[in-house]
């Protein structure tokens, strides 16, 4: 009976410091598993040092678990992720920094979870062991997240999970730019379970996670999956177009009452007060449509089906 095999897909940029312990750490995997196939897909994402090097020396000494994709730049992490599961070939298949932050060993407790019938296992943050301002960052934006975009996200958020091939199947179907492969899973609605861990401090390198980085994912997910400054663009547009008019019929009946002692003024704030009102209200139905294009563009699947019998 053919073994079923788990796929581990590691974005790599700029880790030739993490390099040896991430792929020591993996190693101890497979004998946990003696049951199962285990593939360690490296994604080099454009990284200017030893990191390719490094990968290839490490799979010439483990061929049958380790390879190696190279990407032509750095395209960003999402994209290596995404590369990553276009040419993994496990029945389960997961992603993990490879940094040591999050660790790998928490696979194995996420395949028995899987191994049950589960579709998606999210290795979720409970604590994490950074910097206060990077806790407040990250705070705020699964606040923001949870509240405007993608309800019941996990309120410490997770880059760090495991799924069913039927899931690999979904994301590889949905050819989409600037997406976040997080958000894109927890949008499909597979129903999953969480484990908590506390996320470790980084002890080797510099992190490449950039402030212009995470603002870039901030914008993304808002962008990608909430329909919420649209709205409120049109919202204030509605608002604004109304307080206008009103304010116009306020002129009128002071001018028509004799109130108005500069000559040409209600005719110039009547005429002011109409053509700003008609532009916020027009500004908020073309919102509307761009929303409506943008959501059309992506071919994003209407709907996405678990079960058929």
């Amino acid at each position: 009976m053919k073994k079923k095999k788990i796929s581990i897909i590691l974005p790599v940029y700029f880790n030739e410091m993490n390099i040896e312990d991430t792929v020591n750490s993996l190693m101890l995997l497979p004998p946990q598993r003696p049951d199962l196939d285990f593939e360690f897909m490296f994604v080099d994402d454009g990284s200017g040092d030893a990191s390719y090097s490094l990968l290839k020396s490490f799979q010439a000494r483990h061929p049958e678990l380790i390879r190696v994709l190279k990407l032509t730049r750095n395209f960003g992490s999402m994209a290596a992720i995404q590369a990553g599961f276009s040419k993994c070939t496990g029945d389960f298949a997961g992603f993990i920094a490879a940094d040591l932050q999050d660790p790998p060993e928490l696979f194995l407790d996420m395949l028995k979870i899987l191994e049950t019938g589960k579709k998606v296992c999210l290795a979720v943050r409970s604590d994490r062991k950074d910097s206060f301002v990077q806790k407040s960052f990250a705070n705020a934006f699964y606040y923001l997240l949870r509240k405007f975009a993608l309800r019941d996200y996990p309120p410490g958020g997770f880059d760090f999970l495991l799924v069913r091939r039927e899931v690999v199947e979904c994301i590889n179907q949905i050819n989409e730019k600037n997406a976040n492969v997080m958000n894109l899973i927890f949008w499909m609605g597979f129903p999953y379970v969480t484990i908590p861990y506390v996320r470790r401090a980084r002890e080797k390198g510099i992190s490449r996670w950039t402030f212009g980085k995470r603002f870039k994912l901030f914008i993304d997910s808002f962008v990608g999956y909430s329909y919420f400054p649209v709205r409120f663009i049109s919202i204030c547009g509605i608002v604004f177009a109304l307080s206008s008019f009103v304010y116009l019929m306020v002129i009128l009946v002071n001018w028509m009452n004799g109130n108005v002692p500069i000559r040409g003024w209600t005719a110039m704030m009547m005429f002011l007060a109409f053509v700003s009102g008609t532009q916020m209200l027009m500004l908020g139905i073309l919102g509307e449509y761009l929303w409506r294009s943008l959501d059309e563009s992506r071919k994003r699947p209407s709907f996405i089906i678990d079960e058929a019998s």
